[in-house]
């Protein structure tokens, strides 16, 4: 079955970069589309990025302008690029995969996803 793991997490400091990692294996990962969440610790769970198996993207107004999502179909990975990192941004990160979908869906909501990552942390030192 489908199985997600994420990567890159660590810690860096305000103003720096992190590149996060996010490999689908057990399904047409070119079928899947792909987001982002994270989760500070005494806040829920919210969205981050997302990309759709066509490539098009979509950010949280809190990351647009210093994260990037992108896929690489033939290496089964998406990546979220992370520059200008603030404090706020420090949370577990966890990436999700859609199955295929006709139709329009809203990659915001954390209820369209079926398959979810362990969870990688980011942790931001000013």
């Amino acid at each position: 079955q489908v199985q997600l793991g994420e990567s890159g997490g660590g810690l860096v400091q305000a103003g720096g970069s992190l590149r996060l990692s996010c490999g689908l294996s057990g399904g047409t990962f070119s079928r899947y589309a792909v987001g982002w969440f994270r989760q500070a610790p005494g806040k829920e769970r919210e969205f981050v990025a997302a990309i759709s198996r066509s490539g098009s993207t979509v950010y949280d107004d809190s990351v647009k302008g210093r994260f990037t999502m992108s896929r690489d179909n033939a290496r089964n990975t998406v990546y979220l690029q992370m520059n200008s990192l603030k404090f706020e941004d420090m949370a577990v990160y966890y990436c999700a995969a859609k199955k295929p979908y006709t139709g329009w869906v809203t990659f915001q909501s954390q209820f369209i996803y079926d398959y979810w990552g362990q969870g990688t942390q980011v942790t931001v030192t000013s």
